[in-house]
């Protein structure tokens, strides 16, 4: 627990000055102060949830190598997706991140985990108890509630308040899926699962958070919070035996999955929005984090 808020702090401390450094080079596009800041943190949180996977198992060294190659990489496929810097993808809709940073993030650590992951890691079960428990769900109601700062920090002023109001709904609704896949699944609630599947609503709502109506955004919460769980309690063993890695933290069944579930349903959600599109921009974050994190994975081996 204590080298994993360490390795947190350092992976913050490094991943906003390097974007910083990045975009103060004057090859992407600039934006005021701020804006800058806050993509900063869009890619800081990235990755975070790419460590997710790899939490407890590397060197507090090799987390700042993580994070200083992580950056550039990332910052690629937001100017590839989101600016179509070189004009073959087109409107990408991802206000909050659904792709970008959820699903980007979750695939290059999963990647990464695939040359850091040991046969002794493998054996060694990850535990928990009442008390680590109640600080993972605590550290899940402050995400809870701060959601919606996160999603609507760069829209338009006038849809700010719709924004905040869809991704509370879209929380709700993945967290009383989460309670009832849980019980229907494992026979009894999973703290686990409050505590991570609870928050794919957010997650998924990410890229359809300024155009959902309210309906639709519960919807998208109850069906993300379906998916993750299920990721949680049906999936993760076999996805760690089917790539030979330990997740750590479950990203990809809380922000890969979910991620790009929110991205698709997009195409079902804002009119006119072109799926083709929608959908060159999931496949190429995709394969750009599977080969960014294998070639990182490799170095920091």
């Amino acid at each position: 627990g204590r080298s994993a808020l360490t390795a947190t702090f350092l992976l913050v401390s490094v991943s906003v000055p390097a974007y910083l450094a990045i975009k103060g080079m004057c090859v992407f596009e600039n934006k005021n102060e701020i804006e800058q800041l806050i993509l900063a943190e869009f890619g800081a949180a990235s990755l975070l949830i790419s460590a997710g996977a790899l939490l407890g198992r590397i060197k507090m060294y090799q987390y700042l190598i993580l994070g200083l190659l992580f950056i550039p990489f990332y910052m690629l496929n937001e100017i590839i997706v989101i600016n179509d810097y070189f004009h073959f993808i087109g409107k990408v809709a991802d206000t909050g991140g659904s792709i970008v940073i959820h699903a980007f993030g979750a695939i290059f650590g999963i990647s990464a985990a695939v040359f850091l992951t040991t046969k002794e890691h493998i054996e060694t079960p990850i535990m928990s108890d009442a008390t680590t428990d109640k600080y993972s769900l605590l550290g899940s109601m402050a995400l809870w509630v701060f959601w919606p700062s996160f999603c609507a920090a760069l829209v338009p002023v006038d849809t700010i308040p719709v924004t905040v109001v869809n991704v509370f709904l879209a929380l709700c609704g993945s967290t009383l899926a989460t309670y009832i896949t849980s019980v229907l699944i494992r026979g009894k609630i999973n703290a686990a699962d409050i505590a991570n599947a609870a928050l794919a609503g957010g997650v998924a709502i990410g890229a359809t958070c300024d155009f959902a109506t309210h309906f639709q955004a519960i919807v998208i919460g109850l069906l993300a919070g379906i998916i993750s769980t299920t990721g949680f309690a049906v999936l993760q063993k076999k996805q760690e035996k089917f790539h030979k890695i330990v997740d750590s933290c479950g990203v990809s069944n809380l922000h890969g999955i979910p991620g790009v579930f929110g991205g698709l349903s997009a195409i079902f959600v804002i009119n006119n929005l072109d799926a083709a599109s929608q959908i060159k921009g999931i496949l190429i974050t995709v394969g750009l984090a599977i080969v960014a994190g294998l070639f990182t994975g490799k170095i920091i081996s």
